[in-house]
């Protein structure tokens, strides 16, 4: 096995964790903005907590929060994909078909970035990692 073959098998699931941290970091601003209005955006002023959006915005902060920690990693990508899934084709694909150009590109990657936590986990730096080896022993 060569040095580099070595530094990839090592550094692989380390970086699993840090795209989990910073894209649930990232997440976490959508739904703070929505239900706590930070940081302030007018388009969510006064969001109601029941309704379409204040749903979202539980998710996106709660759900943000626990991928956040690799807490419950894979069911939770797993939902947060759905929405965001959900949140492209309501919000963006009605006003065309481009991603760039509907302004749905985030959502889509969001959207593929969960689905990918949920099939590979949280990393080795979580939660879930933890809770797992407290049960082997």
């Amino acid at each position: 096995m060569s040095k580099m073959d070595t530094f990839y098998l090592q550094w692989s699931p380390r970086l699993l964790s840090v795209l989990r941290i910073v894209t649930a970091f990232l997440f976490i601003q959508h739904g703070s903005m929505k239900l706590l209005g930070f940081p302030h955006s007018e388009a969510f002023a006064g969001v109601k907590l029941l309704s379409l959006i204040g749903f979202a915005g539980v998710l996106e902060l709660l759900g943000g929060l626990m991928v956040l920690l690799g807490l419950f990693t894979r069911p939770v990508a797993f939902i947060l994909s759905g929405e965001m899934a959900f949140a492209y084709f309501l919000a963006h694909a009605p006003h065309g078909l481009y991603p760039m150009l509907n302004h749905g590109e985030l959502a889509v990657l969001y959207c593929f970035v969960f689905l990918y936590l949920a099939a590979a986990g949280g990393g080795v730096w979580s939660v879930d990692q933890i809770r797992g080896r407290r049960s082997e022993t």
